[in-house]
């Protein structure tokens, strides 16, 4: 039986089991099974490894997508730039990690969006975000990151909305977990008073389908999208990471 897995905590807003559930039923895979595995703190890794002998591979996702690097034994080339991971190989006794978040975020993105003629607000400086960040970068889009804490060229909340610079931007990218379910009636602290149907507002939450940002940005006339397609790919690609 190969094993394969996601980390993070909490875990019941996912997707990622049912979804590899049904790829594997899809493809008619067998012997192969997919748990979620909750760890409330990444230094319990050895235990889980310890615990469930046999892994081959496990997805990473909040909060431990920075942290988990320092237990692996290597990274590939992307990961050193982006700074996270969310892809973790098994092979030969060592741990290798990968980044396909911004891989699903691009493709995603590209269907959606018109053209690249966009200026970006990140919401959120964690895991996601580099990602996020990463993509931009490469695809020529610029961005400001939007954080509880300023520094770093960030800047906070309170002081996009004093600015009232929502406007300068036409992207808005939420990589936060607000508005993750259970907790859906959270939501970022913006200015939506701003928001038009020159707006698009992309959320990387997928559960609930509409968050309270989605929302309300659609009730503006803002254009919208949540993450499950992103989920879809970055998941795909999983898969090829750990069947290479």
């Amino acid at each position: 039986m190969r094993k394969f897995g996601l980390i993070g905590f909490p875990l019941e807003h996912s997707f990622s089991k049912s979804y590899f559930e049904k790829k594997f039923i899809k493809l008619q895979i067998e012997d192969v099974n997919y748990e979620n595995y909750e760890l409330d703190n990444i230094n319990h890794l050895h235990n889980l490894i310890e615990k469930e002998p046999g892994i081959n591979g496990l997805n990473v996702t909040i909060p431990h997508k920075e942290n988990i690097i320092k237990f692996l034994h290597e990274v590939d080339d992307e990961v050193k730039k982006i700074g996270s991971v969310n892809v973790i190989k098994f092979q030969n006794g060592k741990l290798k990690g990968f980044n396909t978040d911004h891989l699903g975020f691009k493709e995603s993105l590209l269907k959606w969006i018109p053209n690249r003629n966009f200026s970006a607000l990140i919401l959120g400086s964690g895991g996601s975000s580099n990602a996020i960040r990463y993509c931009l970068k490469k695809l020529k889009i610029p961005f400001k990151i939007v954080s509880r804490n300023s520094g770093d060229s960030k800047i906070t909340y309170n002081e996009l909305r004093k600015s009232r610079a929502l406007s300068d931007y036409n992207l808005i990218i939420n990589s936060t977990p607000l508005g993750m379910y259970p907790h859906i009636q959270t939501f970022p602290d913006l200015d939506y008073e701003l928001l038009t149907d020159k707006h698009y507002v992309f959320d990387l939450v997928y559960n609930p389908r509409e968050t309270k940002l989605l929302s309300i940005s659609k009730n503006k006339g803002a254009k919208t999208k949540n993450g499950y397609e992103m989920l879809a790919i970055q998941a795909d690609l999983s898969w090829e990471i750990w069947n290479n």
